[in-house]
């Protein structure tokens, strides 16, 4: 697997940028947009995160550490999913990327994941992690 595999994706995301990070931290928003996934962590250095739901009919529960977090500018996890098939090992693990730029008014949020093993995996992220961005859009610009 290397870094040279890493899926991207970004979006602009009306809205101010404590919105977008609260959207990026808040377990009750993440469910919203993260295919419904209820995620737990305390969004510390090293503590851990769980991602818990259901992904095309199959339970899942998957797992990685807060590897750094800068409020309203930088969070970046490790991520490892069982669904994937290999097995729970270092090598195995994604670093999930997402960095945010702008002002209130405009915040642009990049999102980058490393280690896929081949092109069909890194598209496949690529798509999923659009979709997921698209939702955080919806979910911060459309009101309550």
């Amino acid at each position: 697997m290397s870094e040279n595999l890493a899926a991207r994706a970004d979006v602009t995301i009306q809205g101010a940028v404590s919105q977008v990070w609260d959207a990026l931290v808040n377990a009750d928003k993440i469910k919203q947009y993260m295919f419904g996934a209820t995620v737990v962590s305390d969004w510390k250095v090293g503590s851990p995160i769980v991602w818990k739901g259901q992904w095309n009919g199959k339970s899942f529960e998957d797992k990685g550490r807060i590897l750094d977090i800068e409020e309203g500018k930088l969070l970046r996890y490790s991520h490892f999913s069982p669904l994937s098939g290999a097995p729970d090992r270092p090598e195995n693990y994604h670093t999930v990327t997402i960095r945010m730029d702008g002002t209130d008014g405009a915040v642009h949020v990049e999102l980058s994941q490393d280690n896929n093993p081949n092109e069909k995996a890194r598209e496949e992220s690529r798509r999923n992690w659009s979709a997921m961005l698209a939702g955080l859009k919806k979910t911060v610009e459309t009101p309550v």
